[in-house]
């Protein structure tokens, strides 16, 4: 297998069941990583660099074959390391390149100034030769964009950068990969998932070919909602060894929150007695969903789809962006157009690189499709000629990622044109711009609106106040369509459904100042036509004065 991202191992525990959450070895209970000042000798550590530097200087060479000892590693407690302690995180940062060299004696990653390979004053980092094949460890990674999921143990959008900390400790000079992997279990269970990972990284870098490492890397991006990444690094484990059942299984459990039933299920024979039932169990579930999924979406059956995509969903796939996107394709359908966003935005948001890794070209191509028809229900119409368009490279043979090409880029194009005529004050040419694009969208909320805004300038309230009630009934917590009607129920003086649209405003936008403007102005006119009546209890929202 074509390997794109750096591997990770399975955590060995105990139990199969648990085999996605916990780690492969636990570490003793007698030894506890502390903050002993005295753990490091650095009059040892300044001796092993001076030794292996006259060791490395030709001219001295045959006088000075003193050289640095491997020390045990602490028993007890052992100090952190400033020196190594961002060791592993400037190793991830630089990819292979920067002041990092590979130290000959010690088998692990150190600062130029720390190793054997260099002495103060020789060339620069570009002239050391890396006679090391590159680890998994030091590739790129793809930088995680678009879709980054957010539904169970999953990590929301918009969730800030993970903050680089010091969390390298010194296990021994030697850094002995079975330590750094029982370091790695002990954050683990810790619940310090990032410093989980680069404690297995830091092992994965001086023995790349155990597959253990890889497959607890791959837990603890699990359990930091990295999953496509997470799938990546047991599939690597794998391809190391074939017949470990503990990542067969974790991969398996991993399909099924991803919407892969069939091959979650190829996965649960391989791990053989390591196999969760439970998880078994979902995935059989989850594939009897998708399969009535095929049979409502090949009948045109909307609301058939949406039950069934509901229930996959339900049944264990949390985590799968192409249900997600059948079931707000569905709601499109329906013209319940605000179901639909909030679907999108509840399901998975994966980078589209790795999506196109994980489900092909086929599978990305189509849940594009329906990215690119929620973002031009929602007034995205840029971000959706570009979901459409990359969708139809994709597949170019996909016939309804041509057709979503062409609607996405007519209806921006009269969005365009609509607002540019609307600016220049033209607004009987701006509400003809907008509605060439409800020829090819007739339900689009923000097109509804903006010319009901057309309408309104024009004083042909009905009108607005119609193309209102459209927007809204698609797109009900649109606050900008239902602030246009609340405006124009105002100036035909209907206060009371002016006042009605009001008080639904001031819980979604209490800070806007038309709003409040325009909701005390409601309420002074239907007290002065009902006298000294308290109407904060909202009884009478519905009452048309005129």
């Amino acid at each position: 297998m074509d390997r794109k991202l750096p591997s990770s191992g399975s955590v060995e525990a105990s139990n199969a069941k648990n085999a996605a959450r916990s780690p492969d070895r636990a570490v003793p209970k007698t030894q506890k990583v502390g903050h002993n000042a005295e753990a490091l000798d650095s009059s040892n550590v300044e001796k092993d660099r001076k030794q292996n530097q006259a060791r490395n200087q030709a001219a001295t060479a045959a006088g000075q074959t003193g050289h640095g000892q491997a020390r045990k590693v602490p028993q007890a407690e052992v100090e952190i390391s400033s020196e190594l302690e961002s060791m592993i995180s400037d190793h991830q940062k630089s990819k292979g390149a920067g002041s990092l060299v590979r130290a000959s004696s010690s088998n692990v990653m150190l600062y130029s100034n720390l190793g054997n390979l260099r002495q103060p004053g020789d060339t620069d980092n570009e002239d050391v030769l890396d006679y090391l094949p590159r680890t998994a460890n030091e590739e790129p990674l793809p930088i995680n964009g678009k879709y980054s999921p957010n539904a169970k143990n999953v990590a929301m959008k918009n969730e800030e950068p993970e903050k680089k900390g010091p969390f390298c400790r010194v296990v021994s000079t030697r850094m002995d990969p079975e330590q750094l992997k029982i370091l790695g279990n002990e954050d683990y269970k810790n619940g310090k998932f990032a410093e989980a990972v680069a404690l297995y990284d830091a092992a994965i870098s001086i023995d790349p070919n155990k597959a253990s490492y890889r497959s607890n890397k791959s837990a603890a991006l699990t359990a930091m909602g990295k999953l496509l990444e997470a799938a990546f690094e047991c599939r690597e484990a794998i391809r190391i060894d074939p017949f470990y059942q503990r990542a067969h299984n974790r991969l398996a459990t991993l399909y099924v929150r991803l919407g892969e039933a069939e091959r979650a299920m190829y996965h649960f024979k391989q791990a053989g007695s390591d196999a969760d039932p439970d998880e078994m169990n979902k995935a059989q579930k989850v594939q009897t969903h998708l399969n009535k999924c095929t049979e409502a979406k090949t009948r045109r059956d909307w609301n058939g789809l949406l039950k069934e995509t509901s229930q996959a969903i339900a049944a264990g796939a949390d985590s799968a962006p192409l249900i997600f996107a059948l079931k707000a394709e569905a709601l499109l359908k329906l013209n319940r157009h605000q179901g639909a966003i909030e679907t999108m935005t509840k399901g998975p948001n994966f980078d589209i690189d790795e999506c196109k890794k994980f489900f092909g070209p086929f599978g990305s191509a189509s849940l594009l499709i329906v990215h690119a028809q929620v973002d031009m229900v929602e007034g995205r119409f840029d971000d959706a000629i570009s979901a459409a368009e990359l969708a139809s490279r994709l597949d170019p043979n996909n016939r309804e990622a041509n057709i979503v090409v062409r609607k996405t880029r007519a209806v921006a194009t009269a969005r365009s044109n609509g607002n540019k005529l609307f600016k220049a004050g033209k607004y009987p040419d701006a509400s003809s711009a907008y509605g060439e694009g409800l020829n090819h969208d007739p339900h689009n909320a923000v097109l509804l609106s903006n010319r009901a805004a057309c309408w309104s300038r024009l004083s042909q309230y009905d009108k607005a106040i119609e193309d209102c009630n459209a927007s809204l009934s698609v797109r009900p917590s649109y606050s900008k369509a239902r602030l246009r009607r609340a405006d124009c129920y105002a100036k035909i003086k209907n206060w009371g459904a002016c006042l009605q649209d009001c008080e639904v405003l001031i819980r979604e936008i209490p800070d806007d100042e038309e709003v409040g403007r325009l909701l005390k102005e409601a309420k002074a006119h239907l007290k002065q036509h009902r006298g000294n009546q308290d109407f904060s209890n909202g009884h009478a929202a519905g009452m048309a004065v005129t």
